[in-house]
Parts: C-alpha cells; sequence; structure tokens
C-alpha cells in the first residue's frame, strides 16, 4: 500500500465554514460515482471501524476519488489492520497520514 504523511492547517477561526463547504461540495460530488464504487467505500469505513478506535470515521466524496478518513483514530486491532491494508493495497487504495487522522484513498 503506498503511504504518504502530509501536512495540512487547521482553518482556525474558519472551520465551521471549512466544513460546511466541504459537506456541500461532498454531496454534489457524490452524483459522480456508481453504486458499486459507493458500497466499495462503505464496506472500508465499516472495516476500519472495526480496526480502530476514533473520534469518527467518515466518507467524502471528491472529483475523482472517495475519502475515508479515520479522524484521531488508535489502532484496536493490529493484525485485522494488516489484513485489511493488504486488502486494499491489492485493490489499489492509498493511505495519507495527516496530524487530524488517516485518509484512504479509494477508487
Amino acid at each position: 500500500m503506498i503511504e504518504k504523511e502530509s501536512n495540512h492547517n487547521s482553518a482556525g477561526r474558519y472551520a465551521f465554514f471549512a466544513a460546511r463547504d466541504a459537506s456541500f461540495k461532498s454531496a454534489v460530488n457524490s452524483s459522480k460515482f456508481s453504486e458499486k464504487q459507493k458500497v466499495q467505500a462503505e464496506r472500508v469505513k465499516l472495516g476500519l471501524e472495526i480496526v480502530y478506535s476514533a473520534e469518527s470515521v467518515l466518507i467524502t466524496f471528491c472529483n475523482k476519488w472517495i475519502r475515508v478518513k479515520v479522524k484521531n483514530g488508535i489502532v484496536r486491532d493490529k493484525k485485522g489492520l494488516q489484513m485489511l491494508e493488504k486488502d486494499y493495497a491489492a485493490q489499489g487504495y492509498t493511505k495519507l497520514s495527516t496530524p487530524q487522522g488517516i485518509i484512504y484513498r479509494v477508487t
């Protein structure tokens, strides 16, 4: 699995508006993906909820891919995570680590 790190800055006092804007963009972009791709993202989300103890696990629809973000996650099941990531690597998914959490890029 391809793993990257990123240093994104917080939106600070504009965080509410940035979150709302991202939510609107995700809703618009969701129409670009097939039901099969949406189901794949849901499966990734469910798998990550099993192996991580996290504040939240969110699906975001971007222009060309779907992101599944584990916000402030702590690994609960290391062996399960290794198996999931091996499967994700075989499917071509990538992993990005940020200060806010871990993002898996699906499709």
